[in-house]
């Protein structure tokens, strides 16, 4: 008799070891109907095997955005009119909203961050290194996509704090209600409408300065307010807990690491790798906008359909036998951590860059640290999978 086949939505400490799960779910059930949690969530979908995530992804017109990207009815971020972000757009609006903000994201441009990343990061491991000890999600993993983004968006140091409580509390609100989003949102939005006015006479060489200057009928006030909810909601944990994930990885096969040590030239397609098994974005919903087949299931129009890009980006149908293993020298044709098709992550390069400078900077400074994996924790919210603390030891 073949094992039961259950998906259960994670939140906190149940994140430690989802995979199990996910594994029994693409040997056995695949399309998984997932009944009711509680009085106020419907049944919903869970997709784990790799081609049938992609192709869902990819396929914007059966697979929607625009009814939110949770599997609970009210999903954060989507009553927010005109200033409704780009995640909960489907083509052709994604497509125009896209074509505006995405010079800002190019390879080229994101480069020029290096420099000021870098010396961030160093300085944050210099102080690590001094103590011996410390929390390195608090002093360096959070901090730095954060960072980031303030640098993007042109948010002066004195107000970069604010963005880690409003991207806890959108965040957060997945897993508990949607008052503690709706309090992060109306901050956000309105801290970001100061700004945009101060750009009017004030431009710097940031994206909302940038989609100011496209004026009104190209960039309204409201789209530039929905970009600013997507940097900050989706470009501050994710990375964090990509980097958190990976300092586990790294303490856990010390022969991976050794690997790049012998080798920098392997961290490039290791961030890949290591992008592959943390997967931070564990998944995403999506609501079916007609009947439609999926393996050998039936999913009805108007049906909610959770994409498990965690689940798929450990697939031995697409990774070989050793999928659910770090191997710092694989070679990725692609992976389903950005997402794919319309909606693959704006900030990809951006992350990259961030993972690439901070694993470089981890490992040659302190080639022999570790983190207690075991005694971490995470944090709250069923979407993404991530560290709020990681027990780090500098052995410098």
């Amino acid at each position: 008799m073949k094992p039961a086949a259950n998906y259960q939505l994670r939140s906190g400490d149940s994140w430690r070891d989802p995979f199990p799960m996910y594994r029994n779910l693409r040997d056995h059930d695949p399309v998984h109907r997932v009944a009711i949690r509680g009085d106020d969530t419907e049944p919903f979908w869970f997709l784990s095997r790799f081609d049938d995530v992609f192709a869902a992804a990819r396929d914007t017109a059966t697979f929607s955005s625009a009814h939110g990207l949770t599997v609970d009815p009210d999903s954060p971020g989507t009553g927010m009119g005109d200033a409704t972000p780009i995640v909960f757009m489907d083509p052709p609006e994604h497509t125009a909203m896209r074509r505006l903000v995405g010079r800002g994201f190019t390879p080229r441009q994101v480069t020029e961050l290096e420099d000021r990343i870098r010396a961030f990061v160093v300085e944050q491991i210099e102080k690590l290194r001094e103590a011996g000890s410390g929390d390195i999600v608090t002093q360096l993993f959070k901090p730095l996509p954060s960072f980031v983004v303030a640098w993007y968006l042109g948010v002066p140091p004195a107000d970069r704090p604010r963005f880690d409580v409003w991207t806890d509390q959108i965040v957060a609100a997945a897993a508990e209600g949607n008052a503690a989003a709706a309090d992060g949102i109306d901050d956000l939005l309105a801290y970001f409408a100061e700004l945009v006015e101060r750009r009017r006479t004030e431009p710097a060489d940031d994206m909302v300065s940038h989609l100011v200057s496209l004026g009104e009928e190209e960039a309204s006030v409201l789209w530039v307010l929905g970009f600013a909810f997507t940097m900050v909601a989706g470009g501050n944990d994710t990375t964090t807990g990509m980097l958190g994930g990976s300092a586990v990885l790294l303490t856990e096969h010390r022969d991976q690491r050794r690997r790049l040590l012998d080798d920098p030239g392997l961290l490039p397609g290791a961030v890949d790798e290591l992008l592959r098994l943390t997967s931070p974005v564990q998944g995403l919903a999506r609501v079916a906008t007609r009947d439609v087949e999926v393996g050998d299931r039936s999913i009805a129009a108007g049906d909610r359909v959770l994409l498990g890009y965690g689940a798929a980006n450990r697939d031995e149908r697409e990774f070989g036998p050793t999928a659910e293993s770090l191997d710092v020298g694989r070679h990725i044709a692609r992976h389903l951590t950005f997402g794919s098709g319309a909606h693959h992550c704006l900030g990809a390069a951006a992350a990259r860059l961030q993972s690439r400078i901070a694993l470089e900077e981890l490992l040659h400074r302190c080639p022999d640290f570790t983190v207690d994996g075991d005694a971490a924790a995470y944090a709250t919210g069923n979407y993404v999978r991530r560290h709020t603390s990681l027990p780090f030891r500098a052995t410098c």
